[in-house]
């Protein structure tokens, strides 16, 4: 049986490219997926895989959504054979009931896990050079210092954590932390 898994990121994403072209290569069972390539578990692709068996084919758009690290590709590919099926990549031409499928299967997954750690090097180094400039990272403070100021002054007047929490807001640790951070 040939079985169609797409994967899109976000949910505002379309995998309708994905299934269109899953549906032309003839594959008799769509699964789609919407979760993040980076995600340590995606329970739609755990259960295909657990449910392959013997002569299957689990045929991919693009390796990337299957998985965008050489292991987790490899360990997909691993249980693909253990069971006695393959799998189909349709952008990359792969085929792993073939030799040459298997060596290009390689190649490109090492592709991938190359381009994975390039556009982590380029964030890491842009985040740097941001924080470097005076830049700040990272979520903004959900309290301004002058309302926790404020906030300070109802705690010392006797008003109760819960309560200043709930007039600004925000939760009762969210108050506790913004307290420690402006001293």
């Amino acid at each position: 049986m040939r079985i169609g898994y797409a994967r899109v990121s976000t949910a505002d994403q379309n995998p309708d490219l994905q299934l269109d072209a899953l549906k032309a290569s003839g594959c008799e069972k769509l699964i789609t997926e919407k979760l993040s390539g980076a995600a340590k578990s995606r329970p739609k692709l755990d259960k295909l895989l657990g449910s392959l068996s013997e002569g299957d084919v689990l045929t991919v758009w693009r390796l990337d959504r299957l998985g965008r690290s050489l292991p987790h590709l490899i360990a997909c590919v691993t249980t693909l054979e253990e069971r006695g099926a393959h799998l189909r990549s349709l952008t990359e031409g792969i085929d792993t009931t073939t030799a040459q499928g298997r060596v290009t299967f390689g190649i490109m997954a090492s592709l991938a896990e190359f381009e994975r750690s390039l556009v982590f090097e380029r964030t890491r180094a842009g985040l740097a050079s941001a924080k470097l400039r005076g830049a700040r990272i990272g979520r903004p403070k959900s309290l301004t210092p002058a309302q926790v100021r404020h906030a300070r002054k109802l705690l010392d007047g006797n008003e109760r954590p819960q309560a200043v929490a709930d007039s600004m807001g925000v939760s009762r640790s969210t108050l506790y932390r913004a307290l420690k951070d402006v001293a």
